[in-house]
């Protein structure tokens, strides 16, 4: 991967970036908590143009992790509720820890505020070794509700 962008940045999901972001790991004991990239990049492309926005997360040129926001998805399947958030989140097993994850959640937020939003919603799996810490640590509130066994929380972006 050749670019001359320093720091953390977020790439587009393409042909050139494809092979890095499917390359992206955890820890063995965190897979139960998130799914592969390549799960998270089949279910971007089943659904509408525009909710999905995969994107590799790249430290100068060394790629470190993925995210997948989601953007005024119909979270009741119904038409009734709309929100934006944080779908996926995976950093690489060794570059846990050096801020990337917290990049990836502002970055998302930044977009969502880009777009009008006013919330960030994410979910996670309660319980050792899963991200809950990482969230609340971030001022991610559980708002009481379940998502297929996960905890949703949501940040006030205003």
């Amino acid at each position: 991967m050749a670019t001359t962008t320093p720091g953390p940045h977020l790439e587009e999901i393409t042909p050139r970036t494809f092979g890095a972001a499917t390359g992206i790991r955890v820890r063995p004991d965190q897979e139960f908590a998130v799914s592969p990239v390549m799960q998270s990049l089949a279910e971007a492309y089943v659904h509408p143009a525009g909710v999905a926005w995969p994107r590799l997360i790249v430290d100068g040129e060394r790629p470190v992790g993925f995210l997948m926001a989601f953007f005024d998805i119909d979270w009741h399947t119904d038409g009734s509720l709309f929100r934006s958030g944080l779908w996926r989140l995976n950093i690489a097993a060794d570059e846990q820890g050096r801020g990337f994850g917290r990049f990836a959640v502002e970055s998302v937020a930044a977009e969502i505020r880009r777009r009008d939003g006013k919330e960030l919603y994410v979910t996670w799996h309660p319980g050792e070794n899963g991200p809950e810490n990482f969230y609340l640590g971030l001022g991610f509130r559980p708002n009481g509700e379940l998502s297929e066994g996960e905890t949703v929380g949501v940040l006030d972006l205003t």
